[in-house]
Order: structure tokens, then C-alpha cells, then sequence
């Protein structure tokens, strides 16, 4: 009498489990409100010097005028004659500016004047932002384990929100970057353990759709409903306190939900578990005998006395780098990691100098999330794991190395329709991408150190994470550099995926030596929907792989 068993009596697709995914949907809103906060504070609108001769000037004739020169946002003139003809200053620097706000919205970047020579600024303090966001992943995965899953979805949640808050007070780099840092700790922690509550209650044969068309959805309307938020509100610093209200709402969350059994059964904690099942089955109206959850009990009792006599096989997660296959995939999930973390952000948040309006345009592109999803659940069991993930970076690579070259070659204001919709095409290919990859990388990983192993390469992709700000830097220097970069790694993580094993429709390694073997003779080019050369036999299929996991 297995978990999925009991669970099936008590109701696992009922009234409980729309409640977990309401649940994870307004989590989902929050995650998206809260982690891309970042970019809508920071956005750096047009600018040009500040000039007595251009308050009288529309923006489009102001525009003409400081084309003319070499550097048109950060030199300052020295005077303007009759025919338009602009004459720069020498030697003097800009010290107030010009900025065309879109309707009327200041961000950070606006307010405190972090353009030009003082550009660097904002890429620090949002680089910040990252490195708390590895601190965060490692102590509430802590936590997590230690006190609970729902106590650290709430802790979690609140330190984002607290972060977000006292943001909207700073007035200096330092305590930006010092309130960034608290605001990352929360930084995706409460999404995946919300997500593994989620999981763990719902029917086997609903997780796939379930989980990904509730982040399709709501994580989606997150995105394109926050900008127009921070239009309405008109300030970066009302923007955040909007933005870091959501979070109260967590308080409830315990009322409505149930600690993870699972975990509760790992740590020994019979009775709080059977009163979880419990309360699922009332919420569901269903009645289950007593004697379902003693037979229950006394087999977690056994399996876990069992797995404690196993586990002297001291699997570790530096295991996996010490024999040669299993090395090889571990290093390409770490990198690939990296690769899909920074390319997701970058190009989201990559909206700047493309002709657009970039809080509008960055409203309008996020539905790409809606497609993202539906691709991952209509292709991901035909072409496979390795086909999604390669194909995704693939695809998205091209589209973003197009992107830099429009940008590089042609009028952004002729051709913001364009743009629009390659940013648009860019983004749906980096959200397929970053949702293939969380899955790809669960299942290669063996079960005896998938949590270590996971959380671990997770770390490394928001690790480098803090780069991301210094990528964007960049087009100060050349406008399609973020963008030539990215396609650039893109096309990197496509082909390293090529040298994965492929899991759709295997049985999923548990230990080190079965990772070790996991896969061999299978071909690098060989994919599910092409032939059934390396597929393997399994009685699994998808469906029960993800009641593994």
C-alpha cells in the first residue's frame, strides 16, 4: 500500500488538488511579478544631455538633432544652430538628461541618473540579486529538508517580498545592492517547492498537464499584467511595493494545503503524514477504512528500514564525476544549466533600443508563455527529452543571432514590428528550452543523489546568473552584442544536448553504476520519433517515470 495507492483512495484529481494548483498558479504570478521586478525597475528608456536649447523640442526632433553625433545619449552640446547642425562641448560630461518615459513611468535607471558613465551601476546592484539567489537556494533547500516544505515556501516567499520592499527606499548602489541580495534569496525556492507539493498530490496521468499548462497560464498573466502596473503606478518605487503585497497572501496557504507527505514519511513522521491523507480525503469527500492507512504505515516502515540497511553504497554527488560516462553527463548538465538560465533572462529582459515601447513590448512577447507550454505537452513524449531540449536551443539560438543582426543593420523605428515579433519568437524558444530542461535533467540524474544532484546543478546555472546584467552592459558598447552572445551559447547547449542520453520511455537509472551504463550504444543523433535504435524496453511509460521522480 504505496503512497499513489492511499492517494487514489483519498481522491487524487478532486476539489484538493484544483485547490493545489489555484495554489500554484498564484504562485506562479508572484514568482513572475517577483523575479522579473528586476527588469521593470531597471529599464533605461531613450536620453539624451540635457540641453536649454531642446525643452521646447519634440522628442522626435531632439532625436535628429543628437544623431549627428558619435555618441548621441552622453554628449553634451554646446549649441545647436539655425539648420539643426549640433555642436558638441568639449571636455564637459553630462550631468542631467533627457528621457522619453513610456506613459509617464520612471524606473531606477531615470531617477538616480545610472546612465552613460554611470551605466555600471545598475549592473552591479542587479548582479547582486544572483548571488542571493544561490545563497537562497541553498539555505531553504536546507530548510526544506530540516523544518518542512510549506514552512520554507512561507519563509521563502516573505524574504522576497521583504527584498522587493525595502528596495523601493534605497537611494544609493550600496543598499540597492544589499537589498537585491535579499530579494534573490527567494528566487525560484518557493516556485519549485510549491511545484513538488503540487506533484506529489496529483494523479500520475494529470502531472504533465497539470504543471505545465498552470505555469502556461498563470505565470504568463504575471508577466503581461506587470508591466502595465508599473504604468498605472507611474514609479519604479510604487512599482515594488505593488509588486511585494502578493506575498501576505502565503499566510493562507497552510489553511488550504498539506506539509508533503513524502517528506514527512522520509523523516519518520507516520501520524502527520496519515492526518495529511486524511484531510485530502475529506476534502474530497471520500472515506477511507482505517485499516488502508495501518497498512500504509507498516509498509513505509519496512521500505524505509530496507533502504537504510542499502544505503551504505555511498552514493555522493561528486560520485558522478569520477567515472567517465557518467562524468561526461554531468558536466554537460552543468553547463547546459548556465547556458539555459542565462539565455532565459537575458533575452527576456533584453527589450531596449528595438523601436518598441520596452514595458509594452515586454507585455506583448510574454505570451509566449501560453505556446511554450502547450509545445512541451503536445511534443515533448514524440520527439523525446534530448530531441525538446536540443531542438529548443537550437531554434532559439538562430532567432536571437537574426535578432542582433536586424538590430545591428536596420532602423529599430522602421522596423519595431519586426523586431517586436523576433524578440517575441526568441523568448517562446528560451521558455521551451528553460521548461525541457528541469525535466531532462531530473530524470538523467540517478535517484540516489537526483535531490543533491539537481539542486546542485541548479545552484551553478543561477551562480552565473550574475553575469547577466554585465551580458546587457554590453550594448553600450555595440547595440547587438546581449544578443550575439546569447545565440551564440544557445547553438553551444543544442549540440552539447546531442551528447545526452535520451530517457523518454526508459527505465531511469537509481545508483551511480546504473547512471554509468545509463544509455550506452545509443547513437548521438538518435531520437524516439525516428526510430527505436537505443530506446530500450520498459514497461514505464512517461507517466509512471514522473511518479518516480
Amino acid at each position: 500500500m504505496d503512497f499513489d495507492r492511499v492517494l487514489e483512495k483519498c481522491g487524487n484529481f478532486g476539489p484538493y488538488q484544483w485547490v493545489v494548483l489555484l495554489l500554484f498558479g498564484y504562485t506562479n504570478i508572484m514568482s513572475s511579478m517577483h523575479y522579473f521586478s528586476q527588469t521593470l525597475i531597471s529599464f533605461t528608456p531613450e536620453h539624451w544631455c540635457y540641453h536649454p536649447q531642446m525643452e521646447n523640442k519634440s522628442f522626435d526632433e531632439i532625436h535628429d538633432i543628437y544623431q549627428q553625433l558619435q555618441s548621441p545619449h552622453c554628449t553634451m552640446l554646446d549649441s545647436v544652430d539655425g539648420n539643426g547642425s549640433a555642436v558638441a562641448a568639449d571636455g564637459l560630461l553630462c550631468r542631467e538628461w533627457i528621457y522619453k518615459k513610456e506613459a509617464g513611468y520612471e524606473s531606477i535607471t531615470m531617477e538616480l541618473n545610472w546612465v552613460c558613465d554611470q551605466a555600471f551601476n545598475n549592473a552591479v546592484g542587479q548582479s547582486f540579486y544572483y548571488i542571493g539567489a544561490v545563497v537562497g537556494t541553498i539555505t531553504f533547500g536546507f530548510l526544506a529538508d530540516k523544518i518542512g516544505r510549506l514552512p520554507a515556501i512561507i519563509l521563502s516567499t516573505l524574504s522576497g517580498g521583504i527584498g522587493d520592499f525595502l528596495t523601493s527606499f534605497v537611494k544609493s548602489v550600496p543598499m540597492f545592492s544589499l537589498c537585491r541580495f535579499i530579494s534573490g534569496l527567494s528566487t525560484d525556492t518557493f516556485y519549485v517547492l510549491m511545484y513538488i507539493l503540487a506533484f506529489e498530490y496529483l494523479n500520475p496521468k494529470k502531472r504533465t498537464f497539470g504543471l505545465n499548462i498552470t505555469p502556461a497560464i498563470f505565470y504568463c498573466a504575471g508577466l503581461m499584467i506587470s508591466p502595465w502596473c508599473a504604468m498605472w503606478v507611474h514609479t519604479w518605487r510604487k512599482y515594488l511595493l505593488v509588486a511585494s503585497t502578493p506575498v501576505l497572501l502565503v499566510f493562507i496557504y497552510p489553511l488550504l494545503t498539506c506539509e508533503s507527505a513524502n517528506w514527512l514519511l522520509t523523516r519518520k513522521k507516520y501520524d502527520r503524514a496519515v492526518k495529511c491523507l486524511k484531510w485530502v480525503a475529506k476534502f474530497n469527500g471520500r472515506h477511507v477504512e482505517e485499516s488502508v492507512f495501518e497498512e500504509f504505515v507498516d509498509y513505509y516502515k519496512q521500505k524505509i528500514e530496507m533502504e537504510e540497511k542499502k544505503i551504505k553504497n555511498n552514493d555522493t554527488f561528486w560520485g558522478m564525476f569520477k567515472t567517465p560516462r557518467l562524468r561526461k553527463f554531468t558536466i554537460i548538465l552543468l553547463i547546459k544549466s548556465v547556458i539555459i538560465t542565462m539565455s532565459f533572462d537575458i533575452i527576456s529582459r533584453n527589450m531596449e533600443g528595438l523601436g518598441s515601447e520596452p514595458l509594452k513590448l515586454f507585455s506583448y512577447t510574454s505570451a509566449c508563455y501560453i505556446p511554450g507550454g502547450l509545445t512541451i505537452i503536445a511534443f515533448q513524449n514524440i520527439i523525446g527529452r534530448k530531441g525538446m531540449a536540443s531542438i529548443s536551443l537550437l531554434l532559439g539560438g538562430i532567432i536571437t543571432a537574426i535578432t542582433g543582426f536586424l538590430v545591428a543593420f536596420l532602423d529599430p523605428k522602421v522596423n519595431a514590428t519586426l523586431l517586436a515579433i523576433m524578440v517575441g519568437l526568441g523568448r517562446y524558444g528560451a521558455v521551451v528550452a528553460y521548461d525541457a530542461e528541469a525535466q531532462y535533467c531530473t530524470e538523467i540524474i540517478p535517484t540516489s543523489v537526483r535531490g543533491r544532484g539537481v539542486a546542485n546543478i541548479h545552484v551553478i546555472g543561477y551562480a552565473c546568473s550574475f553575469l547577466n546584467a554585465y551580458v546587457l552592459y554590453l550594448a553600450n558598447f555595440y547595440r547587438p552584442l546581449p544578443s550575439i552572445f546569447i545565440s551564440i551559447i544557445m547553438l553551444a547547449g543544442s549540440v552539447l544536448c546531442l551528447f545526452l542520453p535520451e530517457t523518454l520511455n526508459k527505465k531511469l537509472p537509481d545508483t551511480l553504476s546504473d547512471g554509468e551504463v545509463f544509455g550506452k550504444g545509443e547513437k548521438w543523433y538518435f531520437f524516439p520519433c525516428c526510430g527505436s535504435r537505443g530506446q530500450g524496453k520498459t514497461e514505464d511509460s512517461d507517466e509512471k517515470q514522473n511518479t518516480r521522480l
